[in-house]
């Protein structure tokens, strides 16, 4: 089954649900897809999991040393 962007945000939003409103997830998903466009001129959605994980991986992070974030 191929991965569409709003598959993305949902498997990410049930993952980190925990520790991010699904908001969050969805504006790191859409930065994510930008990101990949601007520089490499396409966005698989395999790439924007990739990308958009570590962006809430590293907004985790700095939230749970509480340096601000989700």
């Amino acid at each position: 089954m191929a991965w569409t962007f709003e598959a993305v945000a949902e498997s990410l939003a049930v993952e980190f649900g925990e520790v991010h409103p699904a908001e969050m997830v969805i504006r790191c998903v859409e930065a994510a897809r930008h990101s990949a466009e601007e520089v490499i001129g396409e966005a698989s959605p395999e790439l924007v999991e990739r990308i958009a994980r570590k962006h809430l991986e590293v907004l985790a992070l700095a939230a749970a040393e509480g340096h601000g974030g989700a």
